[in-house]
């Protein structure tokens, strides 16, 4: 019976080809996690998460330090007799360490992300299993691409990439400083056949939002990305009452009782799921199939940064969860300078899937001496 018998936690900083702006953050670098588990015959498996204070509430070194003195301890020695008691394991935790471990309401569905991504690829190789089984992507898979905000010749420069890629759907970021002429502008450049979608991450007032969204709908956009801030669900809800839109819910929504929360209050028509700010894949899934239990729409989303190891998470993702609408992730080296995962997982053309990989496991494997020359920080542990 394999039993985990070490740990490591990697805090590292995998710089970008391209600065990467949304009017929340403004990044260079990935600002990553990884988390390495070995078992006692010698398998490795691999976890990533993308901590960030202003969606789950977590700064990467705090989750580190969590994982460290909180988490991963308590998994050394601990033996699992199948594939199916670790997805137990996960499923019952649902994006969150166990209670008695970490008390339910300390922010932590970050720093779980990685734990559940690392428990799949351990055991997965071991008992030659994949998560959630599914062996093919759906044939009409394609990713969205997105625009970062901000002008000037490095946007125009990735709209006309993304025409002359033949891409269909592309999520414009927005912020208080974008208007209706910068819409009309992007839709101008991007040709009547691309989807428009615009994320606000936070940065409207209700009132700014009343007034542009109309607007931007007019000039083409058909949905709206988290508006307003966070918890502002009864602006939210008023919103969609006031101008009949689509508002997906993102920053609020990252636990299974923010979800229900958003449905009670009837504060989005969708939501943004996204693996690292969900815990994991296992508590992933299960939202997606609580939204559209709900009659909600989803996408499925992406941290900027990612690694090819939580893109390889996203597939098997988008394999168990075809009803998803919109999909964004396996950007791969086309934003990350070098990607510490083999094989590199990217969209092609037009945004076509990367094929889901054939291995057991997440389907990937980490250069470690890659990954420890971005290494800011590491813990480590064992038996």
């Amino acid at each position: 019976m394999p039993r985990i018998v070490s740990f490591a936690v990697h805090a590292v900083e995998l710089p970008f080809r391209v600065k990467f702006e949304h009017a929340a953050a403004s990044r260079r670098s990935s600002e990553s996690l990884f988390v390495e588990l070995r078992l006692d015959d010698g398998t490795h498996g691999w976890g990533e998460s993308l901590p960030r204070v202003y969606v789950t509430g977590e700064s990467r070194d705090a989750a580190c330090e969590l994982l460290a003195d909180s988490i991963l301890p308590r998994l050394l020695g601990r033996a699992f007799e199948s594939y199916e008691e670790v997805v137990a394991l996960l499923t019952a935790c649902d994006g969150r360490a166990p209670a008695e471990w970490v008390p339910r309401d300390q922010p932590q569905s970050a720093a779980w992300c990685a734990v559940d991504l690392a428990l799949l690829d351990a055991f997965g190789k071991h008992f030659g299993r994949t998560p959630f089984g599914q062996t093919t992507l759906p044939a009409d898979l394609r990713y969205s691409g997105v625009l970062s905000s901000g002008e000037g010749w490095k946007q125009r420069l990735q709209l006309v990439l993304y025409r002359l890629l033949g891409f269909h759907s592309l999520k414009v970021k927005a912020g208080p400083e974008t208007t209706v002429r910068d819409i009309a502008r992007i839709r101008r450049s991007a040709g009547t056949n691309m989807e428009l979608r615009v994320d606000a991450n936070m940065s409207w007032t209700y009132e700014e939002a009343l007034r542009r969204m109309p607007e931007f709908a007019r000039a083409g956009v058909e949905s709206f990305e988290q508006p307003l801030a966070a918890n502002d669900l009864e602006g939210a809800a008023k919103l969609i009452r006031e101008t009949g839109l689509e508002v997906m819910a993102d920053e609020s929504l990252h636990t299974g009782e923010s979800l229900q929360r958003l449905i009670d209050a009837k504060a989005c028509t969708a939501i943004n799921a996204r693996i690292s700010k969900c815990g994991g894949l296992i508590a992933t899934l299960a939202r997606c199939r609580e939204a559209r239990g709900a009659d909600l729409w989803v996408q499925l989303g992406c941290q900027v940064g990612e690694s090819s190891l939580l893109s390889a998470a996203h597939l098997r993702l988008s394999a168990a969860f075809p009803k998803a609408v919109h999909r964004e992730g396996c950007f791969g080296t086309f934003l990350l300078a070098e990607d510490p995962a083999r094989p590199e997982l990217r969209f092609g053309r037009g945004g076509r899937a990367p094929h889901l990989p054939a291995t057991s496991g997440l389907g990937v494997e980490i250069d470690a001496d890659l990954l420890a020359r971005y290494r800011t920080k590491h813990w480590t542990g064992s038996v």
